[in-house]
């Protein structure tokens, strides 16, 4: 028996139910002397073996001379391993490669009644790599908000990784991956939609990356992700710099329409422009200029703070700016308003809403990584982020 290099046998070989001596025909067993059926023997490897496996590679069971009927390959806490079989049915390969650390059973039966068994287990991942998901699970986002993927270390295997990444939708909404750098340094892959969700979509996000391979310096993923959430009111928030004006457009109506001081202009304290997302809705909390770079300018508890940037960029209240609001921007890079309108912005807005940003004096467009700012990338040059 001739096996390929670095393939195990089944521990017993593949036995053919057995057949009276007489019997005749194709598919009967062969006579044997003294008139007792002879087994039909059948070699079968398995592509991985031992107790020290390499994972990271699918399962391969070859059968040499037959045809396999099916093959089955679980874990110890009973997940299975899906496969195909090849054309001629002499081999099987797994859809998913083998996990670290993870003991395997193998069972594989042919056409002809027989069956055997095999086990192994794989090596444990020297370096395991997490993911952080956004917008997270079972929530009602806006209609700019992108399915987001921060790694805790690099991924060179991007096409492996982004090809474990299934994205399933309600209405079949058109959309592409895009591989970016995070503002935290971090490598980051975001699913945004050719354009803004449609109201009620329902979007599921099935990350079967366990026993995938980020690369050098990454690691293996050793668990599987999912993520579901539904889109909710079809609101866009519409900031104009020039004007000193914040409206909120909800289904094609202006349902708020109020003034705002803006970043003052010239320098590091003008605010961005393009599209921001929501990302979050953080309450009161205490704003520090050195966080953002720009020394001691302020350190204030702060009200109806809605997270725009990684950088700093808020929508919120600032009562002391009060002079300003409808007339000049004269805040330190966030859009204030008055805490009445500040409040009633806070509780109609959804996080993953559009701010959408337009005005001559700002220092430059939202960044893709700078919280969620894959809306300022032509529809053409997202899809070239993709690694597929």
């Amino acid at each position: 028996m001739t096996l390929a290099a670095g393939t195990a046998v089944l521990g017993a070989t593949l036995t053919a139910c057995s057949a009276s001596a007489s019997a005749s025909g194709p598919g009967s067993a062969p006579a044997a002397v003294g008139g007792t059926a002879r087994a039909e023997r059948t070699d079968v490897s398995v592509s991985l073996r031992g107790d020290d496996a390499p994972a990271g590679a699918p399962v391969t069971v070859t059968l040499a001379d037959g045809t396999l009927r099916a093959v089955e390959v679980t874990d110890a806490s009973g997940g299975t391993l899906t496969g195909r079989m090849s054309e001629d049915g002499h081999t099987w390969t797994s859809d998913r490669p083998a996990a670290p650390g993870t003991r395997y059973h193998v069972k594989a039966t042919d056409t002809r009644g027989g069956a055997d068994t095999e086990e192994f287990t794989t090596a444990e991942a020297d370096l395991v790599n997490k993911l952080t998901l956004a917008p997270g699970k079972n929530v009602t986002v806006g209609i700019a908000q992108p399915l987001s993927i921060v790694f805790d270390h690099p991924v060179k295997n991007k096409a492996a990784v982004e090809k474990a990444l299934k994205v399933t939708t309600s209405n079949d909404t058109e959309g592409s991956w895009g591989w970016l750098r995070d503002y935290s340094g971090k490598d980051r892959v975001d699913w945004r939609p050719k354009e803004y969700w449609k109201p009620g979509t329902e979007v599921t996000l099935d990350a079967g990356l366990n026993g995938t391979d980020s690369g050098p310096g990454g690691g293996f993923f050793v668990r599987d992700y999912a993520m579901s959430f539904t889109v909710g009111h079809a609101q866009v928030v519409k900031v104009d710099l020039d004007r000193h004006r914040l409206a909120l457009v909800r289904d094609g109506s202006t349902v708020m329409d109020i003034p705002v001081s803006g970043g003052t202009p010239g320098g590091d304290k003008a605010s961005w422009r393009g599209t921001a997302v929501l990302m979050a809705k953080e309450g009161t909390i205490n704003m520090r200029s050195e966080t953002v770079g720009l020394g001691d300018a302020y350190d204030k508890m702060v009200d109806f703070s809605m997270r725009l940037t990684w950088s700093g960029m808020y929508a919120h209240a600032a009562p002391w700016n009060a002079a300003y609001f409808g007339v000049a921007n004269h805040s330190s890079g966030c859009v204030g308003m008055s805490d009445a309108n500040a409040a009633e912005l806070y509780t109609k807005t959804q996080v993953g809403d559009p701010f959408e940003i337009t005005g001559a004096d700002t220092k430059g467009v939202v960044a893709e990584g700078n919280g969620y700012g894959a809306w300022n990338v032509s529809w053409a040059d997202w899809q070239a982020k993709s690694a597929l």
